[in-house]
């Protein structure tokens, strides 16, 4: 707050406060006082009102400066009430109180908001759940009454059955703190759980599932490192060259780090896109031109990565390859359940 400002605020009651001076001197000259003395008052009279003026605004202008000082700090701008000391003045409190008031509306309705979407995503889980089970029961008859149905609509199925595991993932993404359940899990079990996923898909596409995988254990949720491996696996496929395409899965380990790398030969992804595949609703060129792509996949594999505290790397080149890194460290913080 500068002084020139707080004088123009107050600009009304200096002039009054002048007017009223001059009005004095002049009253005091028409009884004849001596010409010294309305001298002597209209200088106190000044003096008095620059030294109240000058104290309320170095008050004012230290409060304020505080303020504005400590909300410029603050990351989260709502909690500048916990810096506030007690308020000393009556229009220091109707600040306080009424940051107070807005702060406590704000809070009500955000957990009024919270509310209400945990209900819907509870929702969603529930719908879902109920929504697998005849999708799961349509592709065991697809299955086992193959010279009934065509292919393309065995695929539709699986395609089908993939899209609603990606919207259940990324609901429960918000929250995968309570669905985790962190264990001891083989690598090589999960790929062997994703491969069979997908034959028919890799069968269909004739591409070449190779894996060298070692007896390497790690700390994880299977379910959900299954899901990412699954998304990777399928943009694989999606994302294939029209002959002699191949997955190679293998394991390293290095610095007490395991290295999981899933390198595809298909048409590979352009520089420009590389920097993004990670961003929310970002389909690229390959999923605008080649196959249709809700650009949602990779951006839920990140953030459950990032939860689960791994790493993923994605190297590429187009109409050469794609390879996909994914980094486990060791979780000795972890408490295993055995």
């Amino acid at each position: 707050m500068k002084y020139r400002d707080y004088l123009k605020d107050n600009l009304v009651g200096i002039i009054i406060y002048l007017s009223t001076i001059i009005l004095i001197v002049l009253i005091l000259n028409a009884f004849k006082m001596p010409i010294f003395v309305s001298i002597i008052c209209f200088c106190i009279f000044i003096i008095c009102g620059i030294s109240i003026i000058t104290i309320s605004y170095i008050k004012k202008n230290s409060f304020y400066k505080n303020y504005l000082s400590n909300l410029e700090k603050l990351s989260k701008k709502y909690l500048i009430l916990e810096t506030i000391p007690e308020p000393n003045t009556y229009e220091e409190k109707i600040l306080v109180n009424s940051l107070y008031d807005i702060n406590k509306s704000m809070i009500e309705n955000i957990n009024e908001y919270q509310r209400s979407t945990i209900e819907f995503k509870e929702f969603v889980e529930l719908w879902i759940h109920e929504v697998k089970i005849p999708i799961s029961s349509m592709v065991l008859k697809c299955h086992n009454n193959k010279e009934k149905y065509d292919k393309a609509f065995l695929s539709l199925i699986r395609r089908l059955d993939n899209q609603i595991d990606e919207v259940l993932y990324y609901v429960r993404s918000e929250n995968t703190e309570k669905d985790f359940s962190i264990t001891e899990v083989s690598l090589k079990e999960v790929i062997r759980n994703v491969g069979l996923k997908n034959k028919d898909d890799l069968l269909e596409n004739n591409i070449d599932f190779i894996t060298d995988l070692k007896n390497i254990k790690i700390c994880t949720d299977k379910k959900w490192l299954e899901f990412i491996i699954n998304q990777i696996i399928n943009n694989s496929i999606k994302y294939k060259k029209d002959k002699d395409s191949y997955i190679k899965i293998r394991t390293t380990e290095y610095d007490e780090k395991t290295v999981l790398e899933i390198y595809d030969n298909g048409i590979g992804i352009p520089s420009k896109d590389i920097k993004r595949v990670f961003d929310k609703s970002f389909t690229g060129t390959n999923g605008r031109e080649k196959v249709k792509s809700t650009g949602m996949g990779l951006y839920i594999v990140k953030k459950l990565c990032d939860k689960l505290g791994h790493s993923i790397f994605i190297e590429s080149k187009e109409k050469e390859y794609t390879k996909v890194l994914l980094e486990f460290g060791k979780y000795e913080h972890y408490k295993i359940v055995r």
